[in-house]
């Protein structure tokens, strides 16, 4: 984006910018833009869907071309995209839509096929511990857990982790004294407690695991067929990746991103195109015994399993 660009979009008021990126989205990624798409995304008039797009001619004028056959502005082979549009945003988009309709109306902007959740809270369950979280209150509930059956438990909730093949909730246990990563699905019957007061050591600034971040460098599998493919899939020229990730959810991650994290680098299969070749960067890290393969680095270290809760 030049200078000029950027500093005409700073004067513009925000709901304004969001327009104008929703007009740089349709162009950049349908190909098409019509008056309709953004009366309709905005509820706006077609008087002010016509100024906007006029606005956006004026920033980038050799963005878009309308044909007047169709009256539908396309993308000039000079486009650049006005605004940076995350990947996941942009696929999210796509995939579910963009804002349009609500409940189950949503639709794919493109045709899109992605694997359904096997795994997901009940709203009634999920709306009180989210609540919690964004006032800083405690909530009682009832949970199983694989390693304690069903208990009566007071928690206080910090955040949603999503680990690809369901949500949890990271909280303080007041049962066990601990931080600890509580299931959705595994929760009956959550209550806001109003008038229970949160103690510090209680608050996510006291989560060592949380509040610790880990770099790791990840590089292509020594026994993929084809580590120029995988270098290729992850954007790594230099054959190395790096990620960061909070120690609170390092075993989680890999998992999902099926690294072999094995010291050897033995496990098999085109599905482990990443191999983590420092096994020490998980030290210390909770739940490092889900990452695929770990074996703890240490001489005197515990191979143990993470109990889940």
């Amino acid at each position: 984006m030049t200078e000029r660009r950027q500093r005409d979009l700073e004067h513009l008021p925000l709901v304004q910018r969001e327009r104008l990126s929703h007009i740089d989205f349709k162009l950049y990624f349908l190909g098409e833009l019509r008056r309709a798409d953004v009366v309709e995304r905005f509820e706006t008039g077609p008087a002010g869907a016509t100024r906007d797009i006029a606005q956006y001619r004026e920033i980038a004028p050799e963005n878009l071309e309308l044909d007047p056959t169709t009256k539908v502005y396309r993308p000039t082979p000079a486009f650049t995209p006005l605004f940076e549009h995350s990947p996941q945003r942009v696929l999210t988009a796509l995939s579910q839509g963009f804002g349009e309709g609500i409940g189950n109306q949503l639709q794919p902007m493109v045709r899109c096929e992605f694997p359904n959740a096997l795994s997901l809270p009940k709203m009634s369950v999920l709306a009180p511990i989210t609540r919690a979280i964004n006032r800083g209150k405690a909530i009682s509930l009832g949970y199983t857990s694989i390693e304690s059956g069903k208990t009566q438990r007071e928690i206080v909730p910090l955040a949603l982790v999503d680990i690809g093949i369901r949500w949890h909730v990271r909280a303080f246990d007041r049962r066990s004294q601990q931080f600890r990563d509580f299931v959705f699905t595994r929760m009956a019957n959550p209550t806001v407690l109003e008038d229970s007061p949160i103690a510090k050591e209680e608050t996510v600034e006291h989560d060592v695991q949380w509040s610790r971040i880990i770099e790791l460098e990840l590089i292509p599998h020594p026994e993929h067929p084809r580590p120029e493919v995988v270098r290729m899939d992850y954007d790594m020229p230099d054959g190395v990746l790096k990620v960061k990730v909070r120690a609170a959810n390092a075993g989680y991650m890999l998992r999902r991103w099926t690294v072999d994290c094995s010291p050897d680098h033995s496990l098999r299969g085109l599905e482990y195109a990443l191999w983590l070749p420092d096994p020490l960067a998980l030290y210390g890290a909770s739940n490092a015994s889900l990452a695929p393969g770990y074996k703890d680095p240490r001489p005197d270290g515990p191979n143990r399993t993470i109990k889940a809760l």
